[in-house]
């Protein structure tokens, strides 16, 4: 009982998280359901987080695209690239020990804190559209972020984000949104895949998923008031996973 009572917890935050910044605080889930829920194989948490991050990004989607922030078509392609990566990325991350599985997450951390801490431009081309130039850099950058998506267990929007800016030059706003599209994409093909092997706890998922739809919707409502300290907002979150990354190389090492 006490386990899904912090699993309720670590979703709010999760998906608050999500809401709020869009990307970045799904890369707390599998820490959280390690250290704070108390899941003993990473390979579980990352399964169970992968299937609880793509309902809380699900969610969230809904959000967006009622304030008109998903373009749908270019979002479509990227995801649809992605779900083979992540598939593929899903297969190889099942095949390699958890403590080792575990240090490249953290390695991984470091990087996404880092990236975190770099300032976003807010321009972009707010009537962009899907054409034969976007197409290839869709596909491509979409492949690579759902399969580093699939192998970690992790949602991606640290990657999907600026990977539809760069590929389409719509504004961060847009890619928020639409990134959303690929986020749940991604974490049900890696579910999917951790699922058929039996490594996802479903009542501990069914509990994160309704807590962190309920932490998604305030942090999307939150994220219109407090779009001015957005800047502030990732640097607190970027400290809050370098911190973790380091807990996370503690742990292992």
């Amino acid at each position: 009982m006490l386990q899904l009572a912090l699993g309720g917890l670590s979703g709010i935050l999760v998906g608050f998280i999500l809401g709020l910044v869009g990307g970045g605080g799904s890369i707390l889930a599998v820490p959280l359901m390690l250290y704070l829920v108390g899941i003993d194989d990473p390979h579980v948490a990352i399964g169970t987080s992968a299937l609880a991050v793509a309902a809380n990004a699900l969610s969230n989607l809904f959000v967006h695209a009622r304030k008109g922030n998903v373009r749908w078509p270019c979002a479509s392609v990227f995801a649809l690239a992605g779900v083979v990566g992540a598939y593929l990325g899903s297969t190889l991350g099942k095949a390699i020990d958890g403590q080792r599985l575990l240090l490249l997450f953290a390695l991984l951390m470091i990087a996404v804190g880092m990236l975190m801490l770099r300032k976003r431009n807010a321009a972009g081309d707010a009537s962009v559209r899907l054409s034969k130039r976007n197409a290839p850099a869709l596909l491509g950058l979409g492949a690579f972020s759902g399969a580093l998506s699939g192998f970690f267990g992790i949602g991606g929007g640290f990657l999907v984000v600026p990977g539809l800016v760069a590929a389409t030059g719509m504004p961060v706003l847009a890619a928020v949104g639409s990134s959303l599209v690929a986020v749940s994409a991604f974490g049900l093909a890696t579910a999917i895949n951790y699922a058929s092997s039996g490594l996802v706890n479903w009542p501990l998922a069914a509990v994160f998923v309704v807590a962190g739809s309920v932490g998604g919707i305030i942090g999307a409502r939150t994220s219109t008031s407090l779009a001015q300290h957005r800047g502030m907002l990732n640097i607190v979150l970027a400290s809050l996973i370098l911190l973790t990354a380091a807990y996370t190389l503690f742990r292992v090492l």
